[in-house]
């Protein structure tokens, strides 16, 4: 029991269990960001494929690249945890324009969701993926 309420209260951020909690964490993550919004921008699982909204005037292809990217391709680098710094990098851009430019003056259950997946991965950008990824096993080349 006491050992039970050591490990409840410990703040240390060694030992498996953080690296375990990150391997799941970015999986979880960047597989909700796929299913729930990238799928959706090629019309898999709905009537009609969304169309990305482009607040920053970009041309409209780069724009619908950039954002697909950013919902399908990039967290498939998280989940792997490869260049997982770099692939976070474009999620953040677009998840970040969505919440300071096309949802700021929305109420706070719509931008909700881009200020959740922000913080989210701003996390990932300054801890990294964890031991388990293959960012560490390139790391120990």
């Amino acid at each position: 029991m006491k050992k039970l309420i050591q490990t409840i209260i410990n703040t240390s951020l060694e030992g498996k269990l953080i690296h375990l909690a990150l391997f799941v964490f970015r999986i979880a993550l960047s597989l909700e960001l796929i299913v729930a919004h990238g799928l959706k921008k090629l019309g898999v699982g709905v009537a009609e494929a969304e169309q990305v909204p482009n607040p920053l005037h970009l041309p409209e292809a780069f724009n619908s690249l950039f954002a697909d990217a950013a919902n399908l391709v990039f967290p498939v680098f998280v989940v792997f945890g490869l260049f997982t710094r770099i692939a976070v990098l474009p999620i953040l851009a677009v998840t970040l324009t969505g919440y300071f430019i096309l949802h700021w003056n929305d109420a706070l259950l719509i931008k909700d969701t881009p200020f959740m997946y922000s913080l989210c991965y701003l996390f990932l950008f300054f801890v990294g993926p964890g031991k388990y990824s293959i960012d560490q096993y390139l790391r120990k080349i």
